[in-house]
């Protein structure tokens, strides 16, 4: 089970390398996929017309990018907690996350230097690696 989103932040003397953090378990609906496209104004039609995409060579509608990265966001911060500040973040995705399929996170501490700390994370679905990379945050000292 997943722990509830951190409230107080983790101060960067707190976090070693190779801290696993917890899992995030994101079922994908259309909902999802179209909700997302929408708020990051992502009107291709592959992400929120079945059809089209279909025509087009897709399963099914797909994940945007601009939602994967927001996961990531998400992931890294419910860890981190509230003050922690992204610096950078250096994604690449994968197998496209379809409605009806579930997308789990995991990642860990890759590195800890200069008050950055860099997150090493997957987000996997039935397909294969929808999303990978890093993600370096600065603590608080």
């Amino acid at each position: 089970m997943r722990e509830p989103t951190r409230t107080t932040t983790l101060r960067y003397h707190q976090v070693a390398i190779g801290d696993e953090l917890s899992d995030l378990t994101l079922p994908i609906t259309a909902t999802v996929i179209v909700s997302g496209a929408i708020a990051s104004r992502d009107y291709q039609d592959v992400h929120h017309d079945r059809d089209l995409a279909v025509e087009r060579g897709s399963e099914d509608i797909f994940m945007n990018i601009l939602t994967s990265n927001g996961y990531v966001g998400r992931f890294v911060t419910d860890w981190a907690g509230p003050e922690a500040l992204i610096q950078r973040v250096d994604i690449r995705l994968g197998a496209p996350n379809y409605p009806g399929d579930t997308m789990v996170m995991t990642g860990r501490v890759k590195e800890k230097s200069d008050g950055i700390i860099t997150v090493e994370l997957v987000g996997k679905n039935g397909l294969g690696n929808h999303v990978t990379g890093t993600v370096d945050l600065r603590l608080p000292q």
